[in-house]
């Protein structure tokens, strides 16, 4: 049997999202903003699946949402555009990041070290999420960006961004967060809300790779990243990429339509993997209080992580070995993880431990 618990890494193209995507890459293969038929035939797809996205996210039509390469061109572009539009112009310098965040953006913020900005890296509680009251000690009357992410990408813990997103909007401070695993785990509402920017990745919800997405609040719209073109109303340059956008529309809504299966079923699954976890002597379970229902992070007593995911890659089930803390291991389950698939992965996995104890002489 093959088990895929890998989820925060990539996901399953839904086979729904594949059906949505085939006519516009073997048929439809026009660019969508050229003057004929092979382009006017794509201008209803292309809005349908806009319009998914805006209500997933719950977005107004008077904001912008772009689509882009993926979440690191759209984390990029936020900061990148903080650096064009403040620190290189002297008045602003400073900005905020979480300690656990993505490292498309904490190796983008190195760079800006370099180039003269200040980068402030929060501390996190021991739920390994940065505190709204956190936030706002550290906001200066220099500080340009704060940038949290939404859902961590190895524990699951939820941050309060919607608290946080009103200290900068008191403060003057444009917010960022990165949803990329809060999308179809967690309800998103950015009506009425004080989110600036918002990313994602198409391929962490079911979605094609390659594709993602930066909203971007009424009256906070970036300076393009790529000039030179006039999609999207001159915001990126590029001819669109209309199967890859519409499969992220469809997944989108197919995402949140199972969020309740997510948020129920989903974690039943990794409730029953939690209490066979627990059985385990010299378990220690890492994932806090409040995380998304399909993640959980843990640890064992004598067991190297990395040989561990050896171990379990042999008997065909993927995990993946902890960042933050590299000694744990992350279980991320998707709405396509059956019962069997984690029966399977406790019988496997106990007696994986037990071989590597032996090997260590740690003991079973």
């Amino acid at each position: 049997m093959y088990v895929y618990l890998d989820n925060h890494s990539t996901t399953l193209l839904d086979p729904q999202v594949k059906e949505a995507i085939e006519p516009f890459v073997s048929q439809h293969y026009g660019d969508a903003n050229a003057l004929h038929y092979h382009a006017s035939n794509l201008h209803q797809p292309l809005r349908d699946a806009y319009e998914r996205i805006y209500a997933t996210l719950n977005a107004s039509h008077d904001d912008s949402v772009v689509a882009t390469s993926g979440v690191e061109e759209s984390n990029h572009w936020v900061i990148m555009n903080t650096y064009f539009e403040h620190i290189i112009k002297g008045d602003k310098n400073h900005i905020l990041l979480s300690q656990a965040q993505s490292p498309s953006l904490l190796q983008t913020a190195k760079f800006l070290e370099s180039l003269g900005a200040r980068v402030t890296r929060l501390p996190l509680n021991s739920e390994g999420i940065v505190e709204a009251h956190t936030v706002r000690d550290f906001i200066t009357p220099k500080t340009a960006l704060v940038s949290i992410n939404w859902v961590d990408g190895e524990s699951g813990a939820i941050s309060p961004i919607e608290h946080i997103a009103y200290i900068c909007e008191q403060k003057g401070v444009a917010f960022h967060t990165d949803a990329t695993h809060a999308i179809g785990k967690i309800p998103i509402s950015l009506k009425d809300s004080f989110i600036d920017y918002l990313s994602f990745s198409a391929h962490h919800f079911h979605g094609p790779k390659g594709v993602g997405g930066l909203y971007m609040r009424k009256g906070k719209e970036l300076s393009p990243l790529f000039h030179g073109g006039e999609e999207m109303n001159g915001l990126r340059a590029g001819v669109l990429n209309t199967p890859a956008i519409i499969g992220m529309g469809k997944a989108m809504e197919l995402a949140f339509d199972a969020m309740d299966f997510e948020m129920e079923d989903t974690r039943e699954l990794r409730q029953t993997l939690e209490e066979a976890l627990l059985e385990i002597p010299d378990t220690t379970l890492l994932s806090p209080s409040k995380c998304v229902a399909n993640t959980l992070l843990a640890s064992f007593k004598g067991i190297d992580a990395e040989a561990l995911l050896w171990e379990l890659n042999r008997a065909g089930i993927a995990i993946r070995q902890g960042v933050h803390n590299p000694s744990s291991v992350v279980f991320a389950l998707s709405r396509f993880t059956t019962q069997e698939e984690i029966e399977y992965t406790i019988k496997t996995l106990k007696k994986s431990i037990h071989r590597l104890r032996e090997i260590s002489g740690h003991g079973a």
